[in-house]
């Protein structure tokens, strides 16, 4: 029993950080959170190293337009040139989602360069051996917040662990024509005996419904044939989802006072949850970068942070994407998907700039 608590999650959680006010989404609240935090971060940051802290405004200026401006570019450019130059108007949707961190990471270190090219005192390498540290810690956030969108999950796992994504099949039920108070997917205890370890899994849907003027076996009809159409025929739940085409919906409808609870057995797909992969990645990077600036500081050779971020970073990103569901149809004939090529030339930067930090050797302690 116990082994069978701990195997697979159905994962749900609302997009939405308060229900009925869809406009602040987790995904949004972690990535400004992510800048609030790496903003202090890069006071505390200039504080100890004795530069002026009143240019961190400044900076974090520079980082927020690169951010967004070179993840949307990135994501237009490197997955989806055709719809978005066909249409330039949708670029600016961003709000729709489609970012890529790896155009993110080409627009800072532009960014960064302008900032020190205007900013006295300051050189490029020393400035940008900073921000790592905080972008490894707004990276990990921001991959937490793709989990809560339950987005940019993983391929399947082809056993009984791993995360059954339910958010977008309960999105979907509750457009039906019938009168929904409340839907919730879980993990059912009692149908452990159905896991088979081939990736299908039980999962249960509870609807709470209106009673209205529907009658148990008007409900229950109506049921079977939308719910039915909803679990087999949108892409989304079939992504998700493993209701079998064959057999008639498994669907039990009982009153419950003033509403029905209806009851939906049906089977998930687990996946690998590859958010909370890059995430955990990302955020032992930040301590590790953090570490060696706490213990070295000012003495640190130019470019050092920077080589180790973007050998760990862009290194585990090219491990996680092999674990990663396909993004866009054109990388299904790929070898090697468009996030691993983009990491290879970043890697390779990485470390000539590592190499070439430890010829440098320790800066000499200030007086």
């Amino acid at each position: 029993m116990m082994e069978s608590l701990l195997n697979y999650v159905v994962w749900d959680p609302n997009p939405a950080v308060f229900s009925g006010f869809e406009r602040l989404r987790w995904y949004s609240l972690l990535f400004a959170l992510g800048f609030i935090i790496s903003q202090q971060f890069m006071v505390y940051f200039f504080r100890k190293e004795g530069q002026d802290e009143v240019l961190v405004d400044k900076l974090t200026i520079y980082m927020v337009l690169a951010t967004i401006i070179g993840a949307r570019l990135g994501h237009v450019l490197f997955y989806e040139p055709e719809k978005y130059l066909s249409d330039p108007i949708e670029i600016l949707k961003v709000w729709e989602g489609g970012l890529a961190s790896h155009g993110a990471a080409i627009a800072i270190l532009f960014a960064l360069w302008l900032y020190a090219k205007r900013t006295p005192g300051q050189s490029y390498l020393w400035v940008v051996d900073r921000i790592v540290i905080v972008t490894a810690m707004t990276g990990a956030l921001i991959r937490f917040g793709n989990l809560m969108n339950s987005e940019i999950g993983g391929k399947d796992t082809g056993s009984d662990y791993g995360f059954v994504y339910a958010w977008h099949a309960e999105d979907i039920l509750s457009t039906l024509r019938v009168p929904i108070e409340s839907i919730e997917a879980y993990k059912p205890e009692d149908r452990s005996s159905e896991l088979i370890q081939n990736g299908i899994v039980p999962v249960n849907i509870e609807m709470e419904i209106s009673k209205g003027a529907f009658t148990v076996e008007d409900l229950e009809a109506t049921l079977r044939r939308d719910v039915k159409y909803a679990l087999t025929q949108f892409y989304t739940t079939r992504e998700y989802l493993a209701e079998p085409l064959e057999t008639p919906l498994n669907l039990s409808v009982e009153m419950k006072g003033d509403h029905y609870l209806a009851t939906i057995k049906t089977f998930g797909k687990t996946k690998h949850p590859t958010q909370i992969y890059e995430s955990l990645s990302y955020f032992v990077i930040f301590l590790i970068l953090l570490g060696i600036w706490n213990k070295y500081k000012s003495r640190l050779p130019d470019g050092i942070l920077l080589g180790l971020f973007l050998i760990t970073v862009f290194g585990m990103r090219f491990i996680w994407e092999y674990f990663k569901a396909v993004q866009v149809d054109f990388e299904e004939s790929m070898a090697l998907n468009m996030g691993q090529l983009l990491s290879i030339p970043l890697v390779i930067a990485g470390i000539i700039l590592v190499i070439r930090a430890l010829n440098n050797g320790l800066k000499p302690e200030k007086n």
